[in-house]
């Protein structure tokens, strides 16, 4: 183990690898770790999809049952949902299936190692492993793994070369996240990644209304497929935005709301209400923190932090 990745030998340790299970996340990194050379032996797989997902993805890959699985790798890849994570390791710790040194990590951005503490207590080298990126279940997965930060927390010094190697190798770039601030990373990942979907897919929503009936050049506006006209029209707006947001900061916020037009910001909730008073509560309250983030006036204060919600 000490030949992985923290030594100067020319090329790191191959490992045998382990996952469980074989949905989007875990099967996406099996298959960067094997494009540099490591060897997934096996994973486990319950689901239809998931079966799927391995023969497809991992096609040299057993798959087995849990503690076969875990029983049979140098590397062992637990990327199944937060919610099952303390269960899966308390009941690999009770089998006995995971052998002393055995690498284990974990992909759950919430949690850091502390949640692998009954396996630790085996003798196994605990790493956190997030990557901070979406899962679709396609090809571009893995691909996109190449350009990802990824979250390590570790126990010690080893730990953390180990996880660097690692995601250094498939391409990604490994920022440390301590033990403590796990739920926060998380927590900012979410917020800002989930939430945009929701955004987003309103504003879609709404502008297919502005745009029903409009013809452009013979074609019809308003198509309800993913990649209709609406989201043509806001996709260079929105990658425009969140560039100037990633690079200057909340500089780049413009508008109605950083302009302080508290008659603009007004109608905006009357229309967006027509098409949906829930689309209208989402625009009050990024437009609440954005006039927060802007210094805003009273005037459209009043207005946004109204009680009622009253226009």
């Amino acid at each position: 183990m000490t030949s992985f990745g923290i030594t100067n030998e020319p090329a790191p340790a191959r490992l045998t690898v382990g996952i469980v299970s074989a949905g989007r996340v875990g099967t996406a990194i099996g298959a960067a770790l094997e494009r540099v050379g490591h060897l997934v032996v096996a994973c486990s797989a319950v689901s239809e999809l998931s079966k799927h997902r391995a023969r497809t993805r991992l096609p040299d890959t057993e798959v087995l049952p849990v503690d076969e699985v875990a029983a049979r790798c140098d590397l062992l890849l637990l990327a199944v949902p937060d919610s099952e994570l303390g269960s899966l390791v308390r009941g690999l710790a009770a089998t006995g299936s995971v052998s002393r040194g055995t690498i284990v990590a974990h992909t759950s951005g919430a949690n850091g190692v502390g949640i692998l503490a009954p396996l630790t207590e085996q003798g196994i080298v605990p790493l956190a492993i997030h990557p901070a990126m979406t899962f679709t279940g396609h090809d571009e997965d893995t691909a996109r793994l190449a350009s990802a930060c990824f979250g390590i927390t570790a126990a010690d010094d080893i730990g953390y070369a180990i996880a660097q190697s690692l995601v250094l190798e498939i391409g990604g770039e490994p920022v440390r996240v301590r033990e403590e601030r796990r739920a926060l990373y998380h927590a900012a990942l979410a917020h800002g990644s989930n939430h945009l979907v929701t955004l987003v897919v309103d504003a879609v929503e709404a502008l297919r209304v502005a745009l029903e009936g409009d013809e452009l050049l013979g074609q019809q506006l308003v198509d309800d497929a993913p990649g209709g006209v609406a989201e043509r029209v806001l996709q260079p707006l929105l990658s425009a935005a969140l560039d100037n947001a990633l690079r200057r900061g909340p500089s780049a916020l413009t508008g109605p709301v950083a302009r302080g037009d508290a008659q603009a910001v007004a109608t905006h909730l009357r229309v967006l209400g027509e098409v949906d008073p829930r689309i209208a509560a989402g625009y009050r309250a990024m437009s609440l923190r954005s006039a927060q983030r802007a210094g805003a006036k009273p005037e459209l204060m009043e207005i946004l932090e109204g009680a009622d919600h009253g226009e």
